[in-house]
Formats: structure tokens, sequence, C-alpha cells
């Protein structure tokens, strides 16, 4: 009996860290944003072992969001602390904009980076959930 208490209790934590992990991940994900306000999304970069290798800024491409919403690629050095780099590379921040917001209005954005690099083309995505008031 002792035994299946154990398993019962084992089992339960581990579906409680589930829950919370993705409780997180969603929380991450959330943007509020007033008319007119701006946000920086994400950094824009594509290093090997710590060099750059991208050729110019990428392209963003909305595939999903409201019209109220624009994005573009701010260029500046960028420290991609994701591969323990150093020194600052050639890149950029990914910046959302509100403009035009009339009343409040709750939507899902999701874009997608285009770069050319020494390798060839590459693309990521991201995908938010925002929320927009005047």
């Amino acid at each position: 009996m002792r035994i299946r208490a154990r398993v019962f209790l084992a089992s339960l934590m581990v579906g409680a860290v589930f829950i919370f992990n993705a409780a997180c991940a969603l929380a991450q994900n959330r943007i509020a944003l007033k008319n007119g306000d701006s946000v920086e999304l994400s950094l824009v970069y594509w290093v090997i072992q710590c060099r750059s290798i991208k050729l110019g800024l990428p392209e963003v491409e909305v595939l999903e969001g409201p019209q109220q919403v624009t994005l573009a690629v701010r260029e500046e050095m960028v420290l991609p602390r994701r591969f323990n780099c150093v020194n600052k590379v050639p890149g950029g921040k990914v910046v959302m904009t509100a403009k035009g917001v009339t009343e409040a209005l709750e939507g899902k954005l999701v874009y997608r980076l285009k770069y050319k690099t020494k390798d060839g083309d590459r693309q990521t995505s991201q995908s938010y959930l925002i929320s927009l008031f005047p």
C-alpha cells in the first residue's frame, strides 16, 4: 500500500511540474501594448562559433496578426548569450509597434524572420498573444 501511495505522489508531482512549465511558457509569450507603444521582441543574429555568418538584415514577415501592429528589424550590435559568446556581433532587434488602436482587442501574432547567411537561406519564427489598448 505504501508503494502505491509513493507512486501516486510522485506522478502527481511530475504532473504539477509539467503544468507549471506550460503556464510559464504561455505567460512569457503574452504582450500588452497601448496605442503608440513599442517593445523589443527578440534579438536577431546568426552565429557559428560566436562569429556572425549573416549577410545583411533579415526580412521580417507577419504571417498572422492585427493590422494595428507593425514589425521592423532595428540594426545594432547584439550579444548572443544563448551561445555563451563574449563579444557582440552584428545583428539587430525585432521591434513591434502598435498604431491606430481605437478599441481594446486581443489577437495572435505570428512572424517569420528570413536570413541570408554564408551557408544559405535560413528562417525562424515566433508567436505571441497580444493585447492592444487605446
